[in-house]
């Protein structure tokens, strides 16, 4: 399944870093970034977070917008991988339990390597797919058309 622009983006509830739950309908009247990376540790998913967190400010001056990073690890290397990139304003969530069940429902998931795919989806305020673009696995998502689809 593959989500286009103007549907209503799935509802999930996840644990970030710090074992807070998001959940995209309570984020309802903000804009969420919604990063998918297929694994932790790994060369272009740091790259991918690490650009998002240095760009935090100007993501902001697009309007308040929640900026989540996903990924199909379990919790404890999620919370471990935040600590080391220093990741204050970017949240990152464990879809591991049940196993990958949001990134399934995003179309997002990658049967052959058991991972999600590389991309990104912008939610509008009004929890519908305004941007929804899929990477391929080596390749960092641009910033820069992150920041104008806001």
């Amino acid at each position: 399944m593959t989500l286009n622009i103007g549907d209503k983006a799935p509802d999930f509830t996840l644990k970030d870093q710090n074992k807070e739950e998001i959940s995209l309908s309570e984020l309802k009247g903000k804009k969420v970034i919604l990063s998918w990376h297929p694994l932790a540790y790994t060369s272009v998913c740091t790259d991918q977070m690490r650009s998002l967190q240095r760009n935090y400010e100007r993501i902001q001056e697009k309007g308040d917008t929640v900026v989540v990073g996903l990924s199909v690890d379990p919790f404890p290397a999620k919370q471990k991988w935040a600590d080391i990139l220093d990741l204050r304003d970017v949240r990152i969530v464990s879809d591991f339990f049940p196993y990958a069940e949001v990134t399934k429902a995003y179309g997002l998931f990658n049967e052959e390597n058991g991972a999600s795919q590389r991309a990104n989806v912008i939610v509008d305020e009004e929890g519908n797919v305004k941007f929804y673009k899929v990477y391929e696995p080596s390749e960092l998502p641009d910033i820069e058309e992150l920041i104008e689809n806001l």
